[in-house]
């Protein structure tokens, strides 16, 4: 907070440290000195407005209007009286916990949950402080709607339900101009981007611009759960066309209709967007989201060592997932190196997973042949063998010297893996044969169905629990509610990359890191798995409860930044208290005082 001290009278003034930077704070000071040698009475009471106003600072109907800066009912008699708000609100002041009450009452009205989806977006665009208050004290009921499975259902129908727009949106129209495009957002001080090109969004395909649902909804997660101020995150679009015939048809679809640019065309547009962020926010984070396989590696390999970047598909996935089968362990009793992992998928999540498994292994002392050789894949036309002339690219890691089987059960029955690992994006792949192969060749096997949304996933909980007599290990890309299995509870955590990806974003924040590395998925891993309890491993969850994800994202954090100030990545000095460091830069949504 700043005081400023007038000569007929002292007047305090606060001002958000996320709402200003230092230099618009020394503007700030200087206008308010200029106010103060105003010695006409008649400015008397008014000072801070005329202060207001030539401060820039939004007031009367452009305040209410303003999402940053809104309070809605709970601005306070002096605000509204100082702001020029008399008459444009209701006169009841209303605290935050009421407005919250009121939210929640028509929140949980909602006929179904896309209609809630549409609820609570709107409450982003108004107020963000009570939107994301809302959503981080009540991130159990919110999850589901903001994010995974719901944002799925809200992408498929983006053009039809669409109100405001978010973000930027960069089309193959834009080309020569992208850093104006990026100007254009209005807050200069970006800590993270997250950019898609919407071809694979979720289980769900190519949606072309329709995507942005996902990086608006991921940075929403970002915020509420680890704590990343909303001014501080850009969600991004490059719309470079769609291969979705639907799309293309329909008259509402907010995107280019033409096909998607590929090869060298697209290169250059990507690497034309990965310049002008350089130059426009060049201490941003760039996480890469649904991106198509063929584009995702490349673009992970080509930029990783360049600029500050991560995917979440490839390598958060792989982190949830390895800290779901060390958590697993803690109830097989068994080591990681006895295990046998056999994935249905060899896209971006399934190898990406398995490469942090590799190195996980390694960190017991395996080699990488023998690391791999504990990795096995099935994609869409079978086994991956050495044998297959159609491999190509990542595949090839994990194509094993082995006799060539046609699909997943028979690879289940001649390989006898202690976990199986979803992610092929389709539904109910995990059969009854198939679950009851496992619990035949497992005391307790680890059932790992990871494809989201719900109605992507290869197996309910109910469905894992019945076929294996209550005894497998569950978890899943989308939330299921507790199942009740011959009198015992069991409650299946989502296995969802929430639980790391927030974390990863804040620790490289914090530590200013120059680049993101394996090595920090890795300890992320593990910092979350160490975070699930004894009594969360008794009743079948295999991650922490989610009312406990700004803990998990902190400690993840701090894991994060050790490995950037070890590795000499970090820009900034090492604060004596790392710890208390990175929590003092999580927002907390409160309101602020204007006058």
């Amino acid at each position: 907070m700043y005081r400023v001290n007038f000569e007929e009278k002292d007047t305090v003034i606060r001002i958000s440290r996320e709402m200003m930077d230092l230099d618009a704070v020394s503007r700030l000071i200087d206008l308010v000195n200029m106010v103060a040698v105003l010695k006409d009475s008649r400015y008397g009471d008014a000072r801070e407005t005329i202060m207001t106003r030539m401060l820039g600072f939004p007031t009367g109907v452009g305040l209410i209007r303003d999402p940053a800066f809104n309070k809605g009912t709970a601005f306070s008699d002096k605000e509204r009286e100082v702001l020029g708000l008399r008459g444009l609100l209701p006169p009841k002041v209303h605290d935050m916990e009421n407005q919250v009450l009121r939210v929640l009452e028509n929140f949980r009205r909602k006929p179904n949950d896309i209609e809630k989806y549409i609820f609570m977006i709107s409450l982003q665009d108004r107020n963000k402080t009570l939107f994301y208050r809302i959503v981080t004290d009540y991130i159990e009921e919110m999850m589901p709607i903001i994010y995974t499975p719901t944002v799925g259902q809200a992408c498929l129908e983006y053009g039809h339900i669409f109100r405001r727009p978010r973000g930027i949106f960069i089309s193959a129209k834009d080309r020569g101009r992208m850093p104006e495009l990026l100007r254009n957002w209005p807050y200069k001080d970006i800590s993270i981007i997250v950019v898609t090109d919407g071809e694979r969004i979720l289980g769900l395909g190519d949606l072309g611009a329709d995507g942005m649902g996902i990086p608006v909804g991921k940075l929403a997660l970002y915020t509420a759960c680890a704590g990343i101020h909303h001014s501080l995150s850009l969600p991004v679009t490059l719309d470079v066309g769609t291969e979705n015939e639907d799309l293309l048809n329909d008259p509402l679809y907010i995107g280019l209709k033409q096909r998607r640019l590929r090869g060298a065309a697209f290169d250059d547009f990507v690497e034309e967007f990965i310049v002008a962020v350089e130059e426009v926010f060049p201490r941003a984070l760039v996480q890469f989201e649904d991106f198509a396989n063929k584009n995702a590696f490349r673009l992970l390999e080509r930029y990783r060592q360049r600029i500050c970047c991560f995917n979440d598909d490839i390598q958060g996935t792989a982190a949830v997932t390895v800290a779901g089968i060390y958590s697993a362990l803690r109830v097989t009793g068994g080591r990681l190196r006895d295990q046998k992992f056999l994935f249905l998928g060899a896209g971006e999540a399934g190898l990406g997973t398995g490469d942090l498994m590799v190195s996980a292994l390694m960190a017991e002392g395996l080699t990488v042949e023998e690391a791999r050789a504990r990795c096995w894949f099935v994609d869409s036309r079978g086994l991956v063998v050495k044998d297959r002339s159609d491999l190509t690219g990542h595949k090839l890691d994990y194509a094993h010297a082995f006799e060539f089987l046609p699909d997943f059960l028979t690879a289940v029955e001649t390989l006898k893996p202690t976990a199986i690992i979803g992610v092929c994006g389709k539904p109910r792949m995990f059969t009854q044969p198939i679950l009851e192969t496992m619990a035949r060749i497992n005391e307790r096997p680890l059932v790992f169905s990871l494809s989201n949304p719900t109605s992507n996933t290869e197996c309910t909980a109910a469905e894992a629990y019945t076929w294996t007599e209550g005894r497998a290990l569950y978890t899943s890309g989308s939330p299921f509610d507790p199942v009740v299995f011959q009198g015992k509870k069991l409650v299946p955590a989502q296995g969802n990359n929430v639980y790391i990806f927030p974390g990863v974003g804040l620790g490289v924040i914090a530590s200013q890191a120059r680049r993101v590395t394996p090595e920090m998925f890795f300890v992320a891993a593990k910092t979350l798995a160490a975070a699930v309890s004894a009594d969360d491993l008794a009743q079948g969850s295999l991650f922490p409860s989610l009312t406990k994800i700004r803990e998990v994202s902190a400690a993840i954090a701090l894991a994060v930044a050790e490995v950037a100030y070890q590795r000499d990545l970090a820009a900034r000095p090492r604060p004596d208290d790392l710890l208390a460091f990175i929590k003092a830069q999580m927002y907390e949504p409160q309101y602020q005082s204007y006058v």
